[in-house]
């Protein structure tokens, strides 16, 4: 995931209180941090089949 040399800003004891990302990097993490969230308030929903999944998806038109 890493693509770029990390940047850390620390007090006055050497201690690493903050850490710099690029706007993109920072933008992708929330984006994952959302996906977690959406998966974790989903887990107790029911599945479907993979196949009934794709027949649904036909007959709406989007595949």
């Amino acid at each position: 995931m890493s693509r770029f040399q990390e940047q850390y800003i620390v007090d006055e004891k050497g201690q690493k209180t903050a850490v710099v990302l690029p706007i993109q990097e920072y933008e992708e993490l929330l984006e994952d941090l959302h996906d977690l969230a959406v998966i974790a308030e989903r887990r107790d929903e029911p599945t479907i089949a993979f196949e009934e999944l794709k027949e649904r998806l036909r007959k709406d038109g989007f595949l």
